[in-house]
């Protein structure tokens, strides 16, 4: 897998609509933002990230993107502090996740497609080889561990996958040290329901790529 390369168009009507809506949503204290259905449905498809400004829906309670052409979802997600049902079912071309969605303290409940995520168990998805080629807007201004100032060298990148919501999630962690890749919780094993499957199947942070020694499922 590779990352997406299509850039937003920050000038275009669908755009400058969401910023509108959630403007709007801040304003009156939004508990649900569903951009897809306030929308004109043509200009659905050409948004392929959020903006920043999401962080101003600290009263969103769910998040809706339904049927997304989203390809990636920004760090101010982790702002969203009210934020307890994350729903981007049948978003096909949302491969990944920021790490900072683990900083939602309310969120119990998510809708993915995880296959599109990981595949199935007799076929995994490579994750993309790090370090990433993302524009500016999807990397965090600080440590996604432990919000400090990254080193003059830039952000260290790794996967982790990891519980969030009712999923397990690939997020993409920017790390400032060493000490805070170590700080990353363990990745899960078997899912509390015993389904038998492994929830996530490289079990440490990782930097991506064809060559990881994944463990075989066990049923």
């Amino acid at each position: 897998m590779r990352f997406h390369a299509k850039p937003q168009n920050t000038e275009g009507k669908a755009w400058s609509l969401v910023l509108q809506l959630i403007d709007e949503a801040a304003a009156d204290g939004r508990e649900k933002f569903s951009p897809g259905v306030d929308m004109p449905v043509d200009l659905w498809p050409e948004l392929v990230t959020l903006p920043a400004s999401i962080a101003k829906l600290t009263a969103a309670r769910e998040l809706e993107l339904y049927g997304s052409h989203l390809t990636a979802i920004p760090p101010e997600i982790g702002e969203m502090s009210s934020l307890r049902r994350f729903d981007p079912y049948t978003s096909r071309r949302l491969h990944w996740f920021p790490y900072e969605i683990t900083r939602c303290p309310e969120l119990v409940y998510s809708r993915v497609s995880t296959r599109h995520l990981y595949g199935n168990y007799k076929h995994r998805l490579p994750f993309p080889r790090l370090p990433a080629t993302l524009p500016a807007s999807l990397t965090p201004r600080q440590c996604s561990v432990c919000a400090g100032p990254y080193p003059h060298a830039g952000p260290m990148e790794r996967w982790i996958s990891l519980w969030v919501g009712t999923d397990v999630l690939p997020l993409l962690v920017h790390a400032c040290s060493d000490e805070c890749i170590a700080a990353l919780p363990p990745p899960p094993g078997d899912p509390p329901d015993g389904w038998g499957q492994r929830a996530a199947y490289v079990d440490h942070p990782h930097e991506g790529g064809r060559d990881l020694r994944q463990p075989t499922p066990e049923y």
